[in-house]
């Protein structure tokens, strides 16, 4: 389910910025203009209909146990891009270093030829194929196409 919701919500933010050429500053301002107005329709129905609704702060907050774990992941994958770069730069491998800069220059062909929101667009969309697919063998249900696996009850009915 979160998938489909990842899919979504990368379909409608490609649309809105590709489409349309609006920023992503725009796309913000609607969607809290969208949430506000729904707010306000939905607290107006339960005063209407005397519904109470407990609104706890406490519950919205993040853990520091939480918010410790993300930056420690943020930092971690910073810190293993710069290494890769520095040891890209030293230049003692030769085959590491040219392969960082192709990947590096197929990159900014990428970024030149096409726009930054449909990278991310297709990026989302390989990313919940990968996930879809690995749920999939993880789970050994159907998709038999993308798992490379045949059934073999069939194949041998088949021969006799």
């Amino acid at each position: 389910m979160v998938v489909v919701g990842a899919v979504l919500s990368g379909t409608l933010v490609y649309y809105h910025c590709a489409y349309r050429n609006s920023s992503i500053v725009s796309l913000f301002a609607d969607v809290f203009i969208v949430l506000l107005c729904s707010l306000a329709i939905l607290g107006l129905l339960f005063r209407h209909m005397n519904v109470a609704v407990p609104v706890d702060p406490l519950h919205w907050q993040i853990s520091q146990d939480s918010a410790t774990s993300f930056f420690a992941c943020l930092a971690n994958t910073l810190g293993a891009a710069e290494s890769v770069l520095r040891v890209a730069a030293t230049g003692h491998d030769k085959r590491f270093f040219f392969k960082v800069v192709c990947c590096l220059y197929v990159l900014s062909v990428i970024g030149r030829a096409v726009s930054g929101v449909t990278v991310a667009y297709i990026g989302l969309c390989l990313f919940c194929l990968y996930k879809v697919v690995e749920n999939s063998q993880t789970s050994n249900i159907g998709l038999p196409i993308f798992s490379g696996r045949r059934d073999v009850r069939n194949s041998l009915q088949d021969n006799n």
